[in-house]
């Protein structure tokens, strides 16, 4: 049977733009994918999501499309439709529900942040899915995330609340790009913890490979200065989760994202240190749990959103 409801998805990032067209169950009927000529100037890249959009709308199935849902990398100010991603320089204050709009003939579009993306989607389909509180982070090359607060997805008013990745959680720790110390990111994304390792004694492997997954597999074979750069990302994950709990008690942290691939090296730690947290009998009791949704959790935020807040 034909679906009932159909909107078109983007997930915009630094490396592909992806597009589908999503049914109000959340099945994926159509795919389109090209990469992000992210060093381009911000028109080639706009053209770039055209030809995305364009693969989608040759589908039978565009008949049915009442809106798009746009993910992006930020930052985003949903309140003006504007995108500014820090990987695609070539768009700063780039007005992306305006050209979206009206590469779909003025159709309504709404815009959401790629953190508050995987919240949504995660919320809608996935390991957050019933709970009215809860924090839904990507931990990967950088650490994003959103918050979802009675029972719905909270934008915040420039659509980049629950961004954890720039909680400060060592006063006196390296500066971050963002301006502020001691970032979350800085220690638990990819890199940080990459680079922790390397400056501690760990070596790369024979293919000579230095990535945050390479410091894994030997966290993993029991190399002691990986598991301990894994440890003190976990930590400062821990003590993001606890301040987000104390200031809007949630439920459960959702964790996803390239970093959490590592499975229990990560997990075992992050639940273990969160104990040393979150202490206050409100937040003691947070589950912290895999997110489900996987390289599709963008796609299925943009979908909700779609669906959810229409214009």
């Amino acid at each position: 049977m034909p679906p009932d409801s159909v909107v078109a998805a983007l997930d915009i990032g630094g490396t592909k733009i992806a597009g589908a067209l999503v049914d109000d169950s959340g099945r994926i009927l159509v795919r389109s994918q090209d990469p992000t000529p992210a060093r381009e100037d911000g028109e080639t890249v706009m053209r770039a999501v055209g030809g995305v959009l364009a693969e989608l709308a040759a589908s039978p199935l565009w008949s049915q499309v009442t809106g798009v849902g746009i993910a992006a990398a930020g930052p985003v100010d949903v309140s003006v439709g504007t995108v500014s991603p820090v990987n695609i320089p070539g768009w700063r204050g780039f007005p992306l529900v305006e050209r979206v709009r009206a590469a779909v003939g003025g159709m309504p579009a709404v815009l959401i942040g790629d953190g508050v993306a995987m919240a949504a989607g995660e919320h809608w389909l996935g390991a957050a899915r019933g709970r009215d509180n809860a924090l839904c982070m990507v931990v990967s090359t950088g650490v994003g995330g959103g918050l979802v607060l009675g029972g719905r997805v909270h934008l915040g008013p420039t659509g980049n609340a629950g961004h954890i990745g720039h909680i400060s959680v060592e006063l006196d720790g390296d500066p971050c790009p963002c301006g502020s110390r001691g970032c979350v990111e800085g220690i638990a994304g990819g890199p940080g913890i990459a680079r922790r390792a390397l400056e501690h004694g760990w070596t790369s492997g024979p293919d000579g490979d230095t990535s945050a997954a390479a410091v894994a597999g030997a966290a993993r074979a029991g190399h002691p200065v990986a598991r301990a750069s894994f440890e003190r990302a976990a930590r400062a994950l821990a003590a993001g989760i606890a301040a987000t709990a104390a200031l809007v008690e949630i439920e459960i942290a959702v964790v996803g994202g390239g970093v959490a691939g590592a499975g229990d090296v990560l997990f075992t730690p992050l639940r273990r240190t969160l104990r040393d947290y979150a202490t206050l009998a409100f937040v003691r009791d947070i589950e912290v749990v895999p997110a489900l949704m996987g390289a599709d959790a963008g796609l299925l935020g943009a979908a909700a959103a779609a669906f959810t807040w229409p214009d």
